[in-house]
């Protein structure tokens, strides 16, 4: 059900890279407004090109954050690796903003969905590490990511579907079942979870699509796959749903 209007809590969503926000492009940025809308919130969209000051007081009157994907990889010594041959090319200006905006929502017990690269820069931030490049480093016979992003006539190329096993934890209460087929488009992946972080679901290949927060009570929930894409599956409808609900309940609380 969505909440009235009048009490609508705003969710912050950063750009995905800083040239996508330069070039205002938005086909993939506005799955992420639409989810966050169609479950009854007010979306925020949060530039790359905010100053850290200015960054903080826009945090600070959101009641959420969602985390967008990226095609930008996270730079490798923010979790003390050597570079992958495979790995892109960093965005510091979303690294930057992410960890802003974790460090604010975590202190404030605000809620947390973070998708794709939003899981891993949520890994990270917390000390986690990355698997760079999961077709070389795990040699995988699932597909996680397509070889390409579009067709040549410019249309987007369809997600590989895949299962995961999902544990005890809020995604599973949420699913309702210990199985669930997700969507991917990734080829990095959490290696090792962050301080605070719970693995609750795994692809057959062992590759972690789920992490969620253990220290204290607020939602915080990482997933590899991109709901934000599936707006007619009921887990993906769930996940947007239930972080507008705590987020609800956590501006209420103050």
């Amino acid at each position: 059900m969505s909440l009235p209007m009048q009490s609508r809590p705003r969710v912050g969503v950063p750009w995905r890279t800083a040239a996508e926000e330069a070039a205002n492009r938005r086909s993939k940025i506005d799955k992420y407004l639409h989810a966050v809308e169609n479950a009854g919130g007010e979306a925020v969209q949060l530039s790359l090109a905010s100053t850290p000051a200015e960054l903080k007081r826009q945090v600070e009157n959101l009641d959420a954050i969602v985390l967008s994907g990226s095609p930008a990889d996270i730079d490798p010594a923010h979790f003390r690796a050597k570079r992958h041959p495979a790995t892109a090319d960093a965005d510091a200006a979303r690294e930057r903003t992410d960890f802003t905006l974790l460090e604010h929502a975590l202190a404030a017990d605000k809620p947390v969905l973070a998708i794709c690269y939003g899981i891993q820069s949520l890994n990270v931030f917390l000390g986690g590490s990355l698997v760079q490049d999961i077709p070389t480093e795990l040699g995988t016979t699932i597909c996680h990511s397509p070889e390409e992003d579009e067709f040549p006539n410019g249309t987007e190329t369809p997600d590989p579907v895949h299962g995961a096993q999902l544990e005890p934890g809020r995604v599973l209460k949420l699913s309702g079942s210990p199985r669930a087929e997700v969507n991917s488009s990734h080829h990095q992946s959490v290696l090792e979870p962050g301080r605070g972080l719970r693995v609750t679901a795994r692809a057959p290949d062992g590759v972690v699509e789920a992490v969620e927060w253990t220290e204290g009570a607020n939602w915080v929930v990482g997933v590899q796959w991109h709901p934000e894409r599936m707006p007619e599956d009921a887990l993906a409808q769930a996940l947007f749903r239930d972080l507008l609900l705590a987020a609800h309940q956590a501006h209420a609380a103050k």
